[in-house]
């Protein structure tokens, strides 16, 4: 029986507050630092209402409490977050050098893993005031911070994934022939809010040679019968997102398209059978793109098979050449291989995936076969 999604407790950030610290520690580090976005909710569930340019710094340290350094007008916000318990809050005010506050927190020769997000003003400040540490991005050191699940993470995943799929099972209804490709975007994100989506981050329409953009927005292009269509969209719901890629013919394809469909689902369903416990993410990769080669179009497949998913669409892990890091359970990626024909068309056919004890399980689960549309 699947997880049902439940809301996170002050447990669930202490511990997660606690891991990421220890984590940094195993790096020889002398802590984390995190500005606002995904990884400061995932760690405390504070978001600020809006991100500004006031310093906003959750320093994590293995041989201290979390400690939080906010402007002293968002106080009251903080203290209202679900993990703020767990944490030792500190402000300071408009007028004051927010950067000697937060120096005050951290050693003056400090090694320190940051937040993607920071901003670069943050970050130059801090080395203003201590210049002899030193910074690097978690993505470089800690780049599986957010990247294994637990089950009430997954259940949040499942959830959005259904969604996504019963969005595909209605879109596939309407009519394409003698539309824009921005009214089936339209419709694409009306139903992903429909099936329960809060917010909706992307809607790819990409027909006949549009398609052979892998990252194509939806345009004014008119569809025509006999148009392949790649369809690629996703957003967040419950704050955990949606991925998936089809790709559909208006009418009949042509022999042509159905090999090339063909060649793009037999590599994609080749990925997600590699998929086990502890190899490395490069062979999810290496194992679509060798089908793809094989079959005599591996210049035209010109990405990486797949990234990570979770509180943001695209994350560590990445399923690429030289990531050797080892898959392990709880890991959600995408595996989305595809060919594309400048100035034709293109195919890509994309699910979210979760490793498992025993090998990997889709999260999506529609057809994948080629689909005829009006």
């Amino acid at each position: 029986m699947e997880a049902m999604a439940v809301p996170f407790t002050r447990e669930d950030y202490r511990h997660r507050m606690q891991r990421a610290a220890e984590d940094a520690a195993a790096e020889g580090l002398d802590g984390l630092l995190v500005t606002p976005g995904p990884d400061l909710l995932w760690l405390t569930g504070y978001q600020p209402t809006a991100i500004t340019e006031r310093l906003t710094l959750l320093v994590l340290r293995g041989d201290a409490d979390p400690e939080l350094l906010v402007p002293r007008l968002e106080r009251p916000d903080v203290e209202s977050a679900a993990g703020a318990e767990a944490l030792a809050i500190s402000d300071w005010r408009d007028g004051s050098d927010p950067y000697e506050s937060a120096a005050a927190l951290l050693r003056e020769e400090g090694a320190y893993a940051v937040s993607d997000s920071a901003w670069a003003m943050h970050l130059l400040g801090l080395q203003r005031r201590l210049p002899k540490s030193g910074y690097w991005s978690v993505t470089d050191r800690l780049p599986m911070l957010r990247a294994v699940k637990d089950a009430n993470e997954l259940a949040r995943m499942e959830s959005a994934a259904e969604a996504a799929d019963a969005t595909f099972r209605e879109i596939v209804k309407v009519a394409f022939a003698g539309r824009k490709e921005t009214d089936v975007a339209a419709d694409l994100a009306r139903l992903l809010h429909e099936f329960g989506h809060e917010q909706v981050d992307f809607t790819v329409v990409g027909s006949g040679p549009n398609g052979a953009n892998p990252h194509h927005e939806a345009g004014d292009r008119t569809i025509l019968a006999g148009d392949m269509v790649v369809l690629d969209f996703g957003g967040l719901m419950q704050g955990y997102g949606s991925d998936t890629s089809r790709t559909v013919c208006v009418g009949e394809p042509t022999s042509q398209m159905r090999e090339v469909h063909d060649i793009v689902r037999t590599a994609q369903q080749t990925a997600f059978e590699a998929v086990r416990p502890g190899i490395a993410c490069q062979e999810v990769d290496r194992t679509a793109r060798r089908v793809i080669t094989e079959a005599g179009y591996g210049d035209h497949f010109v990405h990486r098979t797949g990234h990570g998913i979770g509180m943001t669409t695209h994350e560590p892990p990445y399923m690429v050449e030289g990531e050797v890091r080892p898959t392990v359970p709880g890991m959600c990626f995408s595996i989305e291989p595809g060919i594309y024909l400048a100035g034709q068309f293109g195919v890509r056919i994309e699910d979210i995936v979760t490793v498992t004890e025993d090998g990997g399980r889709r999260l999506n689960n529609t057809d994948r076969r080629l689909v005829i549309v009006e």
